[in-house]
């Protein structure tokens, strides 16, 4: 017996320990999709390896050459003069000898012989392994479901862990925030949950006011509170808010509606993972302090039959003036408690629905207020979300103190775009208003007029309460209006998307063509803008990056799609104009004094061939490279 022998059924025991237990670490493991392939194979061929080491269960021993095994034991599986189709006899050994190798799978081959080949065999375990892959974790989890759970602490932490992991990639690549009450971990930003859609928005604070449009802003409250609460008595609870960039999906999941830009809706579902029923208490927190308001209730007749409304109608003050904003809620009532089953779910489906006027005279009220008075209506929103993100901007992540960040990028776009309205896609907007709109979208000449915004400080500000963010939505938008941008944000949520792109990077649409004005000392960073619109059919792709050889940022620019050819050329325009393509094309970042724009695109080659004339530089070069200090935070994008 040599030093380094190992009892067979010790390596079997191992084997088969490790492949039960990796599928248990992906059935309770965190969403990691790279992480769970190099689990599940790790699983895999340790099932495999305690399949052989099975097969050699009558030797005493396994020295060292069982890290042989494995190759010998494909050689001779997947050989095909080796399927089982004639007897062959194997001599049995003799007591205190070591089994060969060799004879192990002879004895496995007689075992199986007349029933299966080896190949058969391969392929089955094969089978096996890919159920034991998609099944395994499924199996765990559910065998953990069925064993008696509390609902104490630890079982809360462990249920809002395992529903925040959904979110995890998402939150990586920083189009979701997640934020556990009270703050839990050092790295989490406190943005405000919010949600709106230009006409209503609300926060997701428990004792939120609905707040609607004063000015440019959602910033006037009214004091009733939509937002409804679960509770369970003797328990205690852990929260945590998620906010989704591109679906305004908010747990408890709270949306205002776009095409029906009057609705807020929520969604609350109630999980119970225990083994008793349970009676959790909604509470609806409704009207607040607002001296003019009346309440009544109403009965509507919808899906299942007959449902009670709460309505409620009153007078808000516009501040400094004299006049007064006619408002209407109505919302529906929900129970006081639910029973929910043991290992069951049940879900409240919440809607209320505000109008409002615009600000009229206090005597003029009372005719206005019937007015105000609309039924509810429960739509869903995500896909416009969607097409509202389908334009983007992206920026590689500095690790600089106080720098700007993806995180902070999305949620401020997130804000401004909560607090605009979208009339591309409200059912009320006429087929003529929304061909404006589109005209107004397809070309803003004279936007964005100003330095790239990335450098404007106060744009960027905290965004932890209410007055913050309304304080940024509200430079946002006269900045964007004073730049040359008022057209696109006449035009709305969608407008407003494109204007913000364009003043990342300093872009603007002038006499027939797209400049890219920012001054080469600033794309110290990789930068990525997603969908540009220029024209009613033509969509482009420009990105910046710093090489990593010499440190010198270049220009890739790509059409997404077009209705037409495109040229572009680099500053000065000295060179030939290049054929923009859905392949990216590359251009140098060239420093021309005096200062003029980095790169110009058109659709008219002539108006690009004359642009070299008009364009009077004395001086133009590449751009220096960046220090490496100055890039040496940069890492991942954001």
């Amino acid at each position: 017996m040599g030093a380094d022998a190992v009892p067979v059924s010790v390596m079997t025991a191992l084997f088969a320990v490790v492949g039960l237990v990796l599928p248990f670490i992906v059935a309770k493991g965190p969403n990691r999709g790279v992480i769970q392939v190099v689990l599940v194979i790790t699983a895999a061929s340790c099932w495999l390896f305690w399949l052989l080491a099975y097969m050699h269960q009558m030797n005493p021993l396994i020295g060292p050459q069982l890290q042989n095994t494995t190759v010998i034991a494909i050689q001779y599986l997947w050989d095909h003069n080796l399927v089982v189709n004639r007897r062959q006899e194997v001599q049995e050994p003799r007591r205190g000898e070591t089994m060969d190798i060799n004879e192990v799978i002879k004895r496995a081959k007689r075992v199986l012989d007349g029933y299966i080949s080896y190949r058969k065999l391969v392929l089955a375990v094969l089978v096996l392994l890919v159920i034991l892959l998609y099944c395994g974790p499924s199996i765990f989890r559910l065998v953990l479901h069925t064993r008696p759970t509390g609902l104490g602490e630890d079982a809360a932490s462990r249920s809002l862990a395992m529903r925040l992991d959904r979110f995890w990639q998402a939150a990586q690549d920083q189009d979701v925030h997640i934020m556990h009450l009270p703050t839990r971990l050092p790295e989490e930003q406190s943005y405000l949950p919010y949600v709106g859609n230009g006409v209503l928005g609300v926060t997701l604070d428990h004792d939120s006011p609905i707040y609607i449009r004063s000015g440019r802003t959602l910033s006037l409250p009214v004091h009733f509170r939509p937002i409804a609460l679960v509770s369970l008595d003797g328990q205690e609870s852990h929260e945590a808010l998620v906010t989704e960039y591109r679906t305004l999906d908010v747990m408890y999941q709270t949306y205002a509606h776009r095409s029906l830009p009057s609705l807020l809706l929520q969604d609350i579902k109630v999980v119970n993972p225990s083994d008793q029923d349970t009676l959790v208490e909604v509470e609806q927190m409704g009207l607040g302090d607002w001296p003019s308001a009346t309440t009544s209730t109403i009965k509507l007749v919808h899906g299942e039959g007959e449902h009670q409304y709460t309505l409620v109608t009153g007078a808000v003050d516009v501040p400094k003036t004299n006049k007064v904003i006619a408002v209407a809620i109505v919302t529906l009532r929900v129970p006081s408690s639910l029973q929910v089953k043991s290992r069951m779910s049940t879900t409240l489906h919440l809607v209320t629905s505000v109008n409002y006027t615009d600000p009229i005279p206090s005597k003029t009220y009372l005719a206005y207020k019937e007015q105000v008075v609309q039924n509810a209506v429960a739509v869903l929103k995500s896909a416009v979300w969607q097409e509202l993100w389908s334009s983007g901007f992206s920026i590689s992540h500095s690790k600089a103190e106080n720098a700007l960040n993806g995180d902070l990028i999305n949620a401020t776009i997130y804000h401004v775009l909560s607090q605009a309205p979208a009339p591309l896609y409200q059912v009320s907007t006429s087929e003529e208003q929304r061909n404006s709109i589109m005209r107004d979208i397809a070309y803003a000449e004279g936007c964005y007029g100003g330095h790239q915004t990335l450098q404007a400080e106060k744009l960027w500000s905290t965004l932890n309460t209410i007055e913050d963010v309304n304080t940024v939505v509200g430079l946002w938008m006269v900045t964007l209006e004073k730049q040359g941008c008022h057209q696109l944000v006449r035009a709305g949520a969608n407008g407003i998307m494109q204007a913000m792109i364009l003043s990342f990077g300093g872009l603007r649409f002038k006499n027939q063509h797209l400049e890219f004005t920012t001054h080469p000392r600033d794309l110290h960073r990789d930068y990525y803008f997603r969908r540009v619109s220029y024209g009613n059919a033509t969509h482009l792709n420009l990105s910046v990056v710093v090489q990593e050889e010499d440190y010198k940022a270049v220009i890739h620019a790509a059409l997404d799609r077009s209705d037409r050819n495109y040229y572009a050329c680099d500053a000065g325009c000295l060179d030939p104009p290049v054929e923009l393509k859905p392949e990216r094309q590359t251009f140098p970042v060239k420093l021309t004094h005096p200062l003029t724009a980095l790169l110009y695109i058109t659709s008219d080659r002539a108006h690009m061939e004359e642009l070299k004339d008009t364009i009077h530089v004395r001086e133009i070069a590449l751009a220096p490279a960046h220090e490496h200090h100055v890039i040496r935070n940069a890492s991942t994008w954001a």
